[in-house]
């Protein structure tokens, strides 16, 4: 029997939060993209359906929110460089997390893999979340879902 060898890849998009499950998937994202020797872009979504109307209207409350959310991804950049990832890149963006990663942030960073966490349900609600859902349908990509 041939030899089975796994696909290396080039360039690893990873989605994160502060979510356990967007956790998980970036400690998989950052061990993939140290083994094959792969670009890692790190992205999170300002979310503008999580702001009251009042924040969502007001730039300087928006700027604030995404320096903020800038400054935090800065530190996801800064563990995946100390854990041994040669070539990071971070990238903030707003909207919907599902839509805008498959329709603005992958056409525009050309990832080979997207790595997206799943909160993992159980019973009868045993199917993963909404937003991964639509990445896995919807991404031109391979696309990893972790649970």
């Amino acid at each position: 029997m041939n030899e089975m060898n796994p696909k290396q890849f080039s360039h690893i998009l990873v989605g994160v939060d502060d979510s356990a499950d967007a956790q998980l998937a970036f400690r998989y994202a950052m061990n993939r993209a140290k083994k094959d020797g792969a670009k890692l872009t790190i992205v999170s979504i300002l979310e503008s359906d999580e702001m009251n109307v009042y924040q969502a209207m007001s730039k300087d409350y928006v700027h604030g929110q995404r320096a903020q959310l800038e400054k935090h991804i800065g530190e996801y950049r800064k563990l995946a460089e100390q854990f041994g990832v040669k070539r990071v890149e971070t990238v903030v963006s707003e909207g919907d997390p599902g839509e805008t990663i498959v329709k603005r942030v992958i056409p525009a960073v050309k990832p080979d893999l997207l790595v997206v966490g799943s909160l993992s349900k159980t019973g009868i609600q045993k199917r993963f979340g909404s937003q991964a859902a639509y990445m896995a349908k919807y991404a031109p990509i391979s696309v990893l879902v972790v649970r």
